[in-house]
């Protein structure tokens, strides 16, 4: 239950440039309790759109997009990255550091660059291309580069992931080729296809490798163009007709990397309705979930799309969406949806946001665990009181808990004298911080209720519940009898 919020051009977030310290958190807590209550538990937050940062960093200037000056911090200073992680694990959200790794400049215009960038400091590592600049990953050195950006924020930052989206090569622009020929003359030792392939896939295995050794509960993942190849391309390809691919266009062999384990999951982005005549929504579905290998599969939705105005009439209420939704809960090798951009599920676009909240994400969720990464597990608190107070209970438990290991509580509630599996999330009620050790709830009626507290730990394992305390809850607390002297 992810969403991206992307700050390339102001899309999300902030809402423009040069915004005030304060205005920057405020829009920060709106778009984190606006995602809470859609039922979202993952946050994927654009911190460098193109070689600029929206944290401290050693190696590239501020962005633009945060301040309205290249190079300029905020004013009044803060670590925007640092308030969004805090502010994100204390409502139970996962934060994870999106990248667009090659991707420098949103215009050739060099005057518009901080003296300090890095294509000022190393041009020779840079093509300009459709009237933007990029690395070219044909320079070992400037794929080195990216990759120390990138470990940089896993080192110093609480992040709970490392994402990338599609943006390897460039997408084609008509008329215009992207020369990489330098690079090519010095490197190349194949088909200039294969080998910026092999460029593509040497920077991901050196980001698994740099990110597992940094943290290996760390998850890498990517975000690419939904189809991998067309099956008039290649057999193992999808029944589709797409304009681009990964492989072909992209040079990125995404599949590669999920069956060599160099990636935690992939989060493919089938941008069409079922039925689209190119690319269909459920043949693309189908065919990612089978090429897995035992890696997660989220899926990107197209939450943008949902409008009055949309070019399909799919797109013009949100049925289409719940149908994706229905349609992936039928794939056990589908883990989840991202949904592109926060923007229109804040807007509230067709009510896509109320549906999510009311339908789709009514009851919490925790976020899949990966089996395959490092697991942490740890017990219950120990609940030891529940108090009768006026029109509230009050629930205890001891301040024992290793913290360092732990994503946050849940708190359970149960009608009657016996405690039940911790298996429905209809019987949650609150989604507590680790430093948390009362909660206090207000039932729906008098009668007799069961509470039992559990422990998700950072690698989104659930320890048993706790031991259950049972009350009679009565509205009010019984009165105290008066005794005679």
């Amino acid at each position: 239950r992810g969403v991206w919020v992307t700050t390339l051009l102001n899309i999300d977030w902030p809402s423009r440039d040069g915004l005030s310290t304060r205005e920057q958190k405020l829009e920060i807590l709106d778009i984190l309790n606006q995602h809470q209550e859609q039922g979202i538990n993952a946050i994927f937050l654009q911190v460098r759109p193109a070689s600029d940062a929206f944290y401290v960093s050693s190696y590239e200037p501020w962005s633009k997009w945060l301040t309205g000056t290249q190079g300029q911090e905020p004013r009044p200073y803060y670590d925007p990255l640092s308030f969004w992680i805090t502010e994100s694990h204390k409502r139970g959200m996962e934060l994870h550091a999106w990248f667009n790794p090659f991707r420098a400049a949103v215009n050739d215009d060099m005057a518009l660059l901080h003296q300090d960038h890095i294509i000022k400091k190393k041009p020779q590592w840079f093509i300009n291309y459709g009237g933007r600049i990029y690395f070219d990953p044909g320079y070992p050195e400037a794929r080195a580069y990216v990759r120390h950006v990138i470990a940089e924020v896993a080192t110093n930052y609480e992040v709970d992931g490392i994402h990338f989206d599609d943006y390897f090569y460039p997408y084609g622009v008509k008329g215009e080729a992207f020369d990489d020929s330098a690079s090519y003359n010095q490197y190349g030792a194949s088909t200039i296809d294969d080998w910026r392939r092999q460029n593509i896939n040497e920077f991901i295995k050196s980001c698994a490798d740099t990110l597992h050794k940094i943290n290996p509960q760390l998850r890498f993942g990517i975000s690419p163009f939904g189809v991998w190849r067309n099956q008039d391309r290649d057999p193992k390809g999808s029944a589709t007709r797409a304009g681009h691919s990964n492989y072909d266009d992209l040079y990125a062999d995404v599949i590669m990397w999920m069956k060599e384990g160099w990636i935690d999951y992939l989060a493919p982005q089938i941008y069409w309705h079922i039925g689209f005549e190119l690319a269909d929504y459920q043949i693309l579905l189908d065919w990612w979930s089978k090429h897995a290998y035992g890696r997660h599969i989220y899926i990107g939705q197209s939450a943008y799309k949902v409008r009055k105005d949309a070019d399909f009439p799919a797109w013009r209420s949100t049925a289409e969406i719940s149908k994706h939704l229905k349609l992936n809960r039928s794939y056990p090798q589908v883990q989840g949806n991202i949904y592109f951009s926060s923007k229109s599920l804040r807007t509230n676009s067709l009510g896509l946001g109320d549906s999510l909240a009311r339908y789709h994400y009514a009851h919490p969720a925790i976020v899949p665990p990966m089996e395959y990464k490092p697991i942490t597990v740890t017990k219950a608190p120990d609940v030891f009181r529940i108090s009768h107070g006026l029109k509230k209970l009050t629930l205890y438990w001891s301040d024992n808990l290793p913290k360092e290991e732990v994503r946050y509580l849940l708190v359970y509630r149960f009608e009657g004298r016996q405690a039940q599996a911790t298996s429905d999330p209809g019987k949650i009620i609150a989604r507590l911080t680790p430093n948390n050790t009362t909660f206090e709830d207000t039932p729906p009626q008098k009668g007799y209720y069961t509470y039992v507290v559990t422990v998700v730990s950072k690698s989104n394992h659930e320890s048993p519940g706790s031991y259950g305390m049972t009350i009679n809850y009565r509205k009010r607390p019984p009165r105290k009898k008066k005794v005679k002297a």
